[in-house]
């Protein structure tokens, strides 16, 4: 969505909650679908005011709108705007606004909505799938197509669960088509109203006459569906992506459930991962770090040509800024930290055994190491190697 969310309400960029729960009734009010019947406009305003007060009303969400605008709060790891699907998700999500005693649209909708409830049967139960990454994926961000096996709304009854659809309903006879049971008791304290489902048509206020022979009346049956996921780049290892609608679909057209993607991240031939660092392992040869060397190493995107220069010790950490994982919502990306191993040879023909014996006593080949450095541990050591 574009359009900003405080140009939605109708409000400044300092408003406190008040003002913005009142700029929200407001405009709910004007494009309310049931006070706009067949308007797909008003319905779309209905829910970018929804997604709007959604985010601003929630000062961690408004923050990261503040100072992001809309990617701040795009839907990953479970952050985000809710991404509202129909108004019945507006309903449940606003409820102290929508329902509840006394409010103004209680009084204005409460029919319409209690009949909105009953046109559809249980919701369906939410899924959860684990989604596996390569670093080169991660760095990147990636659109993924991911089969999900589920219940699918039947086809032959579109979902109704009743031969013929709609025809093939009839009105609950035990709540007279309310989808309610209302019992009214007395006492000295007045009269008190117990408002339950109907334990029939389990608050459709309608019950099946002829089932569909598909789905045997459920609206509903196994079945496999592919969905396009678009992952951003810089996720880790447990983040998730939730995705409203895309979970088992409900029974007879009720709300079907979401699912959520969790993330894993592959194990990786080359390189180990560090928050948005990257670690490699390079091995040279002997001559190579006493005389220097231009080597290949491999990166998220290719390979690179890293110069090692004449006297490099083993365990040295070379730094490529830049070369690292980027963050998730952010401009900053980690760098690729080499470390060096000089391979000591294991097998030499009597030739090299010469040459190295000829050196073995040469003031150049003695070890001098820094005796500041003696005590330090590994990591200490790695530390420094990076400021």
């Amino acid at each position: 969505m574009a359009t900003d969310y405080y140009d939605i309400l109708g409000v400044d960029r300092n408003a406190d909650a008040d003002t913005l729960k009142r700029a929200f009734r407001d405009q709910a009010l004007k494009y309310h679908p049931d006070r706009n019947p067949d308007n797909p406009q008003a319905e779309q305003k209905f829910k970018e005011a929804a997604q709007a007060y959604e985010v601003l009303s929630d000062p961690k969400k408004r923050g990261q709108y503040d100072r992001f605008g809309h990617a701040g709060v795009q839907g990953n790891g479970g952050a985000g705007p809710a991404g509202f699907h129909d108004v019945n998700d507006i309903f449940s999500a606003f409820s102290d606004i929508f329902g509840g005693s006394g409010t103004i649209f209680d009084e204005m909708f409460a029919g319409q909505r209690r009949e909105r409830r009953r046109r559809g049967g249980g919701a369906g139960s939410d899924l959860r799938i684990t989604l596996p990454l390569t670093l080169e994926e991660i760095s990147e961000g990636v659109e993924k197509k991911i089969k999900v096996r589920k219940f699918l709304a039947c086809e032959p009854c579109g979902g109704t669960g009743a031969e013929g659809r709609e025809a093939g309903y009839a009105a609950c006879s035990a709540c007279n088509g309310a989808g309610e049971i209302r019992q009214v008791s007395r006492s000295v304290f007045g009269q008190f109203i117990n408002v339950q489902p109907c334990h029939v048509c389990r608050g459709e206020g309608r019950v099946v006459r002829t089932p569909c022979p598909a789905c045997g009346g459920e609206g509903r049956a196994k079945g496999e569906e592919t969905i396009p996921v678009n992952v951003p780049q810089g996720v880790h290892e447990g983040n998730y992506l939730t995705m409203r609608g895309a979970g088992n679909a409900g029974v007879r057209g009720g709300p079907a459930g979401g699912l959520r993607i969790e993330i894993r991240e592959k194990p990786h031939e080359h390189f180990e991962r560090d928050g948005l660092d990257i670690f490699h392992d390079l091995y040279i040869s002997f001559p190579q770090a006493a005389l220097g060397a231009a080597v290949e190493v491999p990166t998220l995107t290719g390979r690179a040509r890293l110069q090692v220069e004449p006297g490099t010790q083993s365990g040295k950490v070379l730094r490529m800024r830049g070369k690292g994982l980027p963050e998730l919502q952010g401009a900053r990306r980690g760098d690729e930290m080499v470390r060096v191993h000089v391979w000591t040879p294991e097998r030499l023909t009597d030739e090299e055994r010469t040459l190295l014996s000829g050196m073995r006593d040469s003031p150049s080949f003695r070890p001098q190491p820094d005796r500041s450095d003696r005590h330090k541990s590994f990591f200490s050591k790695v530390k420094d190697a990076f400021t």
